[in-house]
């Protein structure tokens, strides 16, 4: 790879994906991508070593390194934060945050060119992260990618975005939207104007958001950047209790 070229380190691990992926601008140079819950922490340096030395490039080389903000798993976005800060303040290079839905609405309007292409109507992105029982943390993009609809917790019902299906195509997205689809479907509420796609955030998916914040020089502070939680974490009653 010619050594000119400042590629973007892309991290992702808000769900119980993980993936590390190289692109420059709005290429993709190369992606490795896991879908094991709870393997983040050992695999996400290993993954980025791996990039970094099979082209050839060493941290100082790197344009930015952007990470998946959240919200999504807390442990999760702890590992890839901890990991892109730690790359950032050693290499003295740009850290760059990036939303999870957003990048999962990127990934989503990539596998569904046809179905985008088709669309006569307006059309919104609804990427949905699972946050158990019925909510999700959710929000909403046109096609340009552009946020009409805030990040936010939202407890699914089936009146959930009747309005806006009555208008547009929805293309549900995440690893939330499936529930809501058995929701709809159990309701016989099910919409032709609702589609489905059960995708999960992807650090391919963050290149042109990433690049965008570059050419902007949109930067987070390294030494005081935070995962965007949406919802404090609350620790649980462990089951079993000690004896002493």
């Amino acid at each position: 790879m010619k050594k000119e070229i400042r590629p973007i380190l892309l991290i992702e691990t808000s769900t119980e994906a993980c993936s590390v992926a190289l692109s420059n601008g709005s290429a993709l140079i190369e992606e490795i991508y896991l879908e094991e819950p709870k393997a983040h922490a050992s695999v996400v340096a290993p993954f980025v070593e791996r990039l970094l030395k099979g082209n050839e490039l060493a941290a100082c080389e790197l344009a930015a390194v952007a990470v998946s903000k959240g919200p999504g798993s807390y442990t999760g976005l702890r590992v890839g934060v901890s990991v892109a800060k730690g790359i950032c303040y050693a290499a003295s290079i740009p850290l760059i945050g990036v939303s999870t839905l957003a990048t999962i609405a990127e990934c989503a309007l990539e596998s569904s060119g046809e179905m985008v292409e088709s669309c006569n109507g307006n059309l919104l992105i609804v990427p949905m992260i699972d946050a158990r029982r019925m909510e999700v943390y959710t929000a909403t993009y046109n096609r340009e990618m552009e946020e009409v609809a805030p990040v936010c917790a939202k407890i699914l019902e089936k009146e959930s975005y009747s309005n806006q299906l009555s208008e547009s195509t929805l293309l549900f997205t995440g690893n939330g939207a499936e529930k809501f689809k058995e929701l709809l479907a159990s309701e016989g509420a099910l919409s032709p104007n609702a589609h489905f796609l059960k995708k999960m955030p992807q650090a391919s998916g963050m290149r042109r958001l990433a690049a965008k914040a570059l050419e902007m020089g949109k930067f987070e502070d390294v030494a005081y950047f935070q995962p965007f939680y949406l919802k404090e974490f609350v620790a649980g009653k462990p089951k079993k209790l000690l004896k002493f």
